[in-house]
């Protein structure tokens, strides 16, 4: 049985550990933030090298303009060309590609290199996924990958769980999906004068759709958890929270979690730039696996 390398992108936001534990090729995306008229480049690493990520949400808060670059065939053929030639095969799960170009980035690449390496296996699959909802959609393929399955039946696992996982998320400064095009800017004044923090997800084509609308932040903290409750699988084993450096609202969910679900192990984990760049300071997320998105 061949051996084969799962690949995704930064846009996971999964902590070190996590890509450590289960060997996974994180490929970096890009942000870029203006301050006083001066545009800084900097590269997602999962571990934050470049820029510590409270730094990068204070200076988000404090008004600093964002925005990112996809990864380019470029960058998938330079950091895969040396795993095929070891003889490994790759999967790649991708950002979605309904909220960037990433994965046809990968989709070129892949068109050259089967032709550079027509003995290997490179097969690419769009999670239609983002944040730590891809993120947890890899680490369960790489956990299907640990039990001897092959690349084709991980893929197809991933096919068949990415409408299950569950993305739901709240913003506290309505302003970034202003600017973003997701809501009007009539939309944000009102939203913003009477705090209403809406309620959004990804849907299982990988789109970000508003849901709902909440009465300031606890009462937004409380719909994704009932969203929760509303849906999700039981014997349930995992949930991550995402938030955007703010710990004490994720510890707040944390604990509604697991007042209802005691067994359930929480991950808590920043938003990293690249996410955080459209959502802003004070986004929280919630995954888990349910009946449907």
């Amino acid at each position: 049985m061949s051996k084969f390398l799962i690949v995704t992108d930064s846009t996971t936001d999964l902590p070190v550990s996590l890509i450590e534990k289960h060997n996974l090729l994180v490929l970096s995306l890009r942000y870029h933030l203006e301050i006083g008229g001066e545009v800084k480049d900097f590269i997602n690493y999962a571990d934050y090298r470049e820029q510590d990520i409270k730094e990068f949400y204070s200076l988000v808060k404090d008004g600093a303009k964002t925005s990112t670059s996809q990864l380019n065939p470029e960058d998938y053929l330079k950091a895969l060309k040396p795993h095929l030639d070891k003889g490994l095969d790759i999967l790649i799960l991708s950002f979605s590609s309904e909220l960037s170009g990433t994965y046809n980035s990968a989709r070129l690449a892949k068109m050259d290199l089967d032709e550079m390496y027509p003995d290997r296996k490179i097969v690419l699959v769009d999670t239609k996924s983002a944040s730590l909802g891809e993120g947890m959609l890899v680490t369960l393929a790489a956990k299907e990958q640990a039990k001897g399955k092959t690349i084709e039946e991980v893929a197809e696992f991933v096919e068949i769980t990415s409408p299950k996982v569950a993305h739901w998320f709240t913003v506290d400064d309505i302003n970034h999906l202003r600017r973003g095009g997701r809501i009007s800017g009539v939309a944000s004044l009102v939203a913003r004068a009477l705090s209403i923090k809406p309620v959004l997800h990804c849907s299982e084509e990988g789109k970000l759709v508003s849901k709902a609308k909440a009465r300031h932040r606890k009462n937004a903290i409380k719909a994704l958890f009932d969203k929760m409750v509303e849906t999700a699988l039981e014997n349930q084993e995992e949930v991550f929270i995402g938030h955007g450096d703010d710990l004490e609202a994720a510890e707040t969910l944390k604990a509604l979690v697991l007042e209802k679900y005691p067994n359930v192990n929480v991950l808590i984990h920043t938003i990293g730039p690249v996410i955080g760049a459209h959502t802003g300071q004070g986004v929280l997320a919630l995954f888990f696996l349910a009946t449907n998105r």
